[in-house]
């Protein structure tokens, strides 16, 4: 049984993010309203039961359904939820920017696009990240005798990132994006061993594979998705989601991975607590090894420490 992430109802936590989130695995009927609900949110808050029903194509029972799938409970309280998301919305600045890229878009608004969606990224994933799982992740983490981590594609860059953060603090970590080595270094996994599965859709075929072979084998199976429902779920003891919205030119890899190194930052970050003292002392040695190969003084102002044995 795995522990989903789930979306904890929090002032920060939207309404649309868990809609688009939860899409995938919801009944085409469901589905149909989902889409009216995320085509036009505003005018959703103001309208009634029957009237979504009629353009969804389906009966005020089906809303129903899909208010309680999406964890609102109740058509009015969805309407609540969507007026104030909308309102939040509205307070910022460039709305706007939060429109597709086209293809006739000059640099200047591709900029600001791209700033604009990477940003909004980033504060869903964390409006919407369950802490509480997170925590048991961090903890399996900092305890494990070996991480495996496994992602391809834009993922396979994420997970090479967290395999160089558990190193810089000391931590065996290994990240894998060739499936053949994934399978092999999944099926010597054993019981203390923690396997994480990057996989933005939560339907790559490779890292699901992996990460079934590695809970066969005892180890704990970590899943980071856009979509917890996905069938990376299935195979995941945790899952950790993000909330990223692809535009036009940016499929699989750009906002995606973005929402993914947020969630790997807080990750890195809760496990050098749990090994503060070695954490902090493996940072030095890492950042001296290196330090000799940069030029200039170093951003504290202390010596390196090749001049300092000058």
């Amino acid at each position: 049984m795995s522990t989903q992430s789930g979306h904890p109802e929090t002032a920060e936590s939207s309404p649309l993010v868990r809609i688009r989130s939860l899409l995938p695995g919801l009944a085409r009927a469901e589905q149909r309203v989902a889409k009216v609900v995320l085509s036009d949110p505003a005018s959703v808050a103001h309208r009634s039961i029957t009237e979504v029903a009629e353009e969804a194509g389906t009966s005020e029972t089906t809303v129903t359904r899909f208010c309680k799938a999406i964890g609102v409970g109740g058509y009015p309280e969805l309407r609540i939820a969507l007026a104030a998301d909308t309102a939040r919305s509205a307070a910022r600045a460039d709305r706007d920017l939060g429109s597709d890229i086209e293809p006739g878009d000059d640099l200047n608004r591709v900029v600001g696009k791209v700033a604009f969606a990477d940003a909004r990224a980033v504060e869903e994933t964390a409006g919407q990240l369950d802490v509480t799982v997170l925590d048991r992740v961090v903890r399996v983490v900092a305890e494990a005798r070996r991480v495996d981590v496994y992602g391809v594609g834009a993922s396979a860059f994420v997970a090479l990132d967290l395999q160089q953060k558990l190193h810089r603090i000391g931590l065996t970590c290994f990240a894998w994006n060739d499936t053949h080595i994934a399978l092999t270094s999944a099926a010597v996994l054993r019981p203390g061993d923690v396997a994480v599965g990057i996989s933005h859709t939560g339907s790559t075929a490779e890292t699901v594979e992996a990460l079934r072979v590695a809970r066969e084998r005892g180890a704990t199976t970590v899943a980071l998705t856009n979509f917890p429902r996905s069938p990376i779920s299935e195979v995941a003891d945790h899952v950790l989601t993000t909330a990223a919205r692809e535009t036009t030119f940016r499929s699989g890899a750009m906002a995606s991975r973005i929402a993914q190194l947020t969630v790997i930052d807080c990750l890195f970050i809760g496990v050098a607590q749990k090994h503060l003292d070695t954490a902090r002392a493996a940072l030095e040695s890492t950042y001296n090894a290196v330090s000799g190969h940069r030029l200039g003084p170093r951003p504290d102002g202390r010596r390196r420490p090749r001049e300092a044995g000058q």
